[in-house]
């Protein structure tokens, strides 16, 4: 094991660095990861450019990364299911204590839960990691590093699938790739029946008419990704009557919508926030070949090549950026 631990750490707005921090010891529950695959999220961006998200504000030095997994090299005195060796992919997200909302199954909305790269906790952007053992998940042999490291955004469509209650036969809009030629494509080599281009000047009920003319109908669901209030209202617009909008995008905390329109057709509209009980069924659509995020990489950069990924993924050149913490192994 290498004595140093060289960390992606963001000290302020606009300040981000390459430090090595000591290698940390696993607590009786936890494991010790040595990183393989992080994938750069909007929000890791997001912080850096602003230094806040909200009223997550960054004080002091923070990892960045979250969306992450590696192997396990060291495991505490009390973890049974993980032994050194084993290949997890990793939920950041932890709760600290038993209250209601980890009893009832929702723990991703206890306010004191501990989640990566969101201050003041430290994320996973390094190359060991200390972590949960219960929140790390073993892959299965032919699941790989990066689609581990993919399960963390698969899992807030999963999650917000869930919210939406899609299921067999649901007619579902996503908003939220719009503008992005390269990205609409991958959206239709992913799985999208129809693309729709958003143009500038587009108003919300025009473009909910496009895409019901493009549909034959009203999708039963939307899936609202942007948090851009035009888009949020063209997601009300478009959704037919008894149907279900489900936000996931995070935009400004006030937002003007056509509520009334939504009340009096009976749109539901929901909330998302993170996910909750989703990595093992996310591992089980990986393993089964049924989801393909393979396609979703466009990017690998070493660690030590962090601020200049960071910068590809502001630039928005890619997909999804990938940062390889191994440097005996920067394969996929």
């Amino acid at each position: 094991m290498e004595q140093d631990n060289l960390s992606v750490v963001l000290h302020s707005q606009g300040d981000l660095r390459l430090e090595k921090r000591p290698v940390p010891e696993p607590g009786p529950n936890e494991v010790l990861l040595q990183m393989h695959s992080v994938g750069i999220c909007g929000s890791d961006v997001h912080y850096w450019q602003h230094g806040r998200i909200g009223d997550f504000v960054v004080r002091k030095p923070m990892v960045l990364g979250h969306e992450a997994s590696g192997r396990v090299v060291k495991v505490g005195s009390a973890v049974k299911h993980l032994q050194v060796g084993d290949r997890v992919a990793v939920e950041p997200g932890v709760p600290r204590g038993m209250d209601e909302f980890f009893k009832n199954g929702r723990y991703n909305l206890s306010p004191t839960i501990f989640f990566c790269a969101t201050p003041p906790d430290d994320g996973n952007l390094c190359r060991y990691y200390t972590h949960s053992a219960n929140f790390c998940y073993k892959l299965p042999d032919n699941v790989t590093f990066e689609e581990g490291a993919l399960i963390e955004p698969l899992s807030v469509g999963i999650h917000a699938c869930r919210r939406a209650d899609v299921t067999l036969g649901s007619t579902v809009l996503i908003c939220g790739a719009d503008l992005f030629p390269e990205r609409l494509a991958m959206a239709k080599e992913l799985g999208a029946d129809f693309q729709l281009t958003v143009k500038r000047g587009d108003g919300p009920q025009q473009l909910a008419t496009r895409v019901e003319n493009m549909l034959g109908a009203q999708p039963h669901i939307t899936i609202e990704c942007s948090g851009v209030e035009s888009s949020i209202q063209a997601a009300i617009y478009a959704t037919r009557s008894g149907g279900v909008v489900v936000l996931v995008g995070l935009g400004s905390e006030m937002a003007t919508i056509p509520l009334i329109n939504a009340a009096v057709r009976e749109v539901d509209i929901r909330g998302v926030f993170r996910y909750c009980n989703t990595w093992p069924m996310a591992i089980t659509m990986l393993a089964s070949g049924k989801v393909n995020v393979k396609p979703l990489v466009t990017h690998r950069f070493p660690l030590e090549q962090a601020v200049q990924a960071f910068e590809t993924t502001r630039q928005g050149l890619g997909i999804k950026v990938m940062l390889k913490c191994d440097q005996n192994d920067q394969n996929p």
